[in-house]
């Protein structure tokens, strides 16, 4: 059974924006190394979400507040928790939407739910 990326290539055989991304010689999105602010890394990831949406038929996400939300949880939790805790936003969002919320906010109503867990949140929302 093809995946997601065969399907992809069968339908079109233009090169996706992020196999024009890729690092030259592979058809991988590149892993740039660079900080958080880098404009290359934000076009990077940018393109790659838009990807995954289009493939998965999602509506646009607002990743900002996925990465917030991980990047906090990395730090007060655990790094390995960072990701977990994303599909599990996604997850309640999915049922969110579902029960006919908006797209936006059901991510950004999961993801505020679980800022609110972490250690530190009640001092965090109080200064």
């Amino acid at each position: 059974m093809p995946t997601g990326g065969d399907r992809v290539a069968e339908v079109s055989t233009e090169a996706s924006p992020i196999e024009s991304a890729a690092t030259p010689g592979t058809s991988a999105p590149p892993a740039p190394r660079a900080s958080a602010g880098d404009r290359q890394t934000a076009d990077v990831l940018g393109t790659w979400i838009a990807f995954v949406e289009a493939e998965l038929d999602l509506p646009v996400t607002d990743v900002a507040v996925l990465l917030d939300l991980a990047r906090d949880v990395a730090h007060t939790v655990a790094r390995p928790a960072a990701p977990v805790t994303c599909f599990l936003v996604g997850l309640a969002a999915g049922r969110a939407l579902a029960g006919g919320a908006e797209p936006g906010a059901a991510v950004s109503d999961a993801a505020t739910r679980v800022a609110a867990l972490l250690p530190g949140a009640a001092d965090r929302a109080g200064s």
